[in-house]
């Protein structure tokens, strides 16, 4: 980001990715929660962690980034190109990242580290935005990327509300520790299984 010292359309979206960091980081703390702090709300276990599973946790980055970015495009859409795809490549290399170190660690010592999970996902904040400052202020994406941007992100988005009331089997989706969520079934009225 530091090339934008001398554009200031390129400075005006260092700002609002800078700002995003932070933005990310609160919100996600704030979303690690929200599920116990509204009595494990239906309508919040679309949006927030319902559980301690790896799954349920990349709610936080992708929720947090997904509402950024609705405010964020009103007030830098004039200046920049591949916003959707940006915010995709986003998304993506913050989860990859969580995700990286949470199984190398974890591979190692067997157990999970809380402090080093949190240090992930601010890291993981700070790549998403840098990845995307990259991206909306290179040139100008096919169009085909950002066609896949969008079927990734509504793909994403779906599957982090159906696997959240219908998990498949496989590590991702178990929860590691003491439960949030409870009976999600008697909690939200909402029952099926999938997969």
């Amino acid at each position: 980001m530091t090339k934008a010292v001398g554009n200031p359309k390129k400075r005006r979206v260092a700002a609002w990715e800078g700002i995003g960091i932070l933005f990310l980081i609160a919100a996600g703390f704030v979303l690690h929660f929200l599920y116990e702090w509204t009595g494990r709300s239906g309508l919040v276990a679309w949006l927030a962690p319902v559980n301690e599973s790896v799954w349920e946790h990349l709610k936080l980055g992708f929720w947090s980034l997904t509402l950024y970015s609705l405010v964020e495009y009103w007030f830098i859409k004039d200046s920049v190109k591949n916003f959707i795809a940006a915010k995709a490549a986003g998304i993506l290399a913050l989860q990859l990242f969580v995700l990286g170190v949470f199984y190398a660690y974890t591979s190692v010592t067997h157990t999970e580290i809380p402090m080093v999970d949190i240090a992930a996902y601010i890291i993981g904040s700070f790549i998403c935005q840098i990845v995307g400052y990259l991206i909306l202020t290179s040139g100008k994406l096919p169009t085909a990327v950002t066609i896949l941007s969008v079927i990734f992100l509504l793909a994403h988005a779906v599957l982090l509300v159906v696997f959240t009331f219908a998990p498949p089997e496989g590590h991702m989706f178990k929860e590691s520790t003491a439960p949030l969520m409870g009976n999600l079934s008697k909690d939200t009225g909402f029952t099926f299984r999938c997969c």
